[in-house]
């Protein structure tokens, strides 16, 4: 399976067999600088295109990201609550946030 990375607002999303991944760009994690503190999604929680998705405190800022689709998160990235590095490796991939169920692959396409 070829990995396709859609970038949408400094986050990208990946359909994967157990859902929609969504995580941090490199780009992302170059403008923020050293993650020292994530506010995570829940196990559970529907969100809506544009809900708050999760908040990161860094060295360079504070920011939230929006959720780029809307979806049920069926999964976190646990990693991101021991050790907030995770979410500065250099492979993107490892710097994912959530995965999403229910999601309506329209909107993802229109973004």
């Amino acid at each position: 399976m070829a990995e396709e990375l859609k970038i949408i607002d400094s986050l990208w999303v990946l359909k994967t067999s157990d859902g929609y991944k969504i995580g941090l760009t490199n780009e992302a994690q170059e403008d923020l600088g050293t993650i020292t503190f994530a506010t995570m999604p829940k196990v559970g929680q529907s969100l809506q295109k544009g809900d708050s998705l999760i908040e990161l405190e860094a060295e360079k800022a504070v920011s939230e990201f929006s959720t780029p689709i809307s979806g049920t998160i069926v999964a976190i990235n646990e990693a991101v609550e021991q050790d907030t590095s995770v979410l500065d490796d250099a492979d993107q991939t490892n710097a994912w946030i959530a995965i999403l169920k229910d999601v309506d692959e329209a909107e993802l396409n229109q973004a």
